[in-house]
């Protein structure tokens, strides 16, 4: 049996987290300078960014302390939010500057969050998001980047994402190479679908699993569902089932740590690291290594 990333890197360097990346939208406070030394200090391969942050610090300076830090950029979000009904240039010219970032940051996988419905016509709403997606390709394809579908939970539909399932959002990227257009395995918006294991085995057959980000779906759900999100083990989330389907689709990309959670926010960032670590050694990784 071929072995996975995170045999692979965790043989190279000694390193059990080799294969863990800090989203930066876990530690919320935190510029990209703190969060990339935080992350490579506690002994992290990767850290997932976010946009707002990276313009924040410069996208040429971003990619040099991440460089400088002797760590990766697994992922950037976000590009998307297609569906609009104005002027398509404007998303279009954002998402080629989404593109051209997470080429300058060494990244080949942008997460796409679709959009949502500005005027009760969903069907309307996935034709402009078919349409421009198509669109964006050819650039996408020039400067080597992945655009990684982000499939959401059912209740973003309405004003975040128009697809909710992995089934959709490979039928999506269907028309399109697999280098080019991929799909996001996020537990906390799919762990639900019935056709889970199929849609993740469909996904590594075609080779488009772009991104596998893990947090918790805590009950109760906080009063803004956005908020909902919480640290493996917390929540619902069986991570051994959902791992070993990502593991047995062939992934061998970073398992990126990514939760909305205010009281995640108020804690220490170093401690949520820490616990974030324990967390993924005792839940997450396990299946991957199987």
């Amino acid at each position: 049996m071929t072995s996975t990333a995170v045999e692979h890197l965790e043989t190279q360097s000694g390193n059990p987290y080799a294969g863990l990346s800090l989203n930066t939208m876990t530690t919320k406070s935190w510029t990209v300078p703190e969060a990339v030394d935080a992350a490579a200090a506690a002994g992290l391969g990767a850290v997932g960014l976010w946009r707002d942050r990276v313009q924040e610090t410069g996208v040429e300076k971003a990619a040099k302390i991440v460089r400088d830090a002797g760590i990766r950029v697994s992922s950037l979000c976000r590009g998307g939010f297609l569906t609009d009904l104005g002027d398509p240039a404007i998303a279009l010219e954002s998402n080629r500057q989404a593109i051209d970032e997470a080429a300058e940051l060494g990244t080949r996988e942008l997460v796409m969050v679709a959009g949502g419905i500005p005027d009760r016509d969903l069907a309307g709403a996935r034709r402009r998001l078919e349409d421009r997606l198509a669109e964006l390709v050819p650039y996408a394809a020039e400067r080597n980047v992945r655009m990684a579908l982000e499939p959401l939970h059912p209740m973003y539909c309405a004003d975040r994402a128009v697809i909710s399932t992995l089934g959709q959002a490979l039928d999506l990227a269907a028309p399109h190479p697999a280098d080019t257009v991929g799909v996001v395995v996020d537990s906390f918006h799919i762990w639900w679908d019935p056709e889970l294991e199929q849609g993740i085995a469909a996904a590594g057959e075609q080779g488009r699993i772009s991104s596998y980000q893990v947090c918790d779906w805590l009950v109760p759900m906080a009063a803004d569902p956005l908020l909902s999100r919480g640290m493996m083990g917390d929540g619902v989330i069986d991570f051994a089932v959902l791992g070993a389907s990502v593991r047995d689709a062939g992934y061998r990309g970073d398992v990126e740590v990514e939760i909305f959670n205010e009281d995640i926010w108020a804690t220490d960032g170093n401690q949520v690291i820490e616990t974030m670590k324990d967390r993924y050694l005792e839940l997450v990784r396990p299946a991957l290594l199987r």
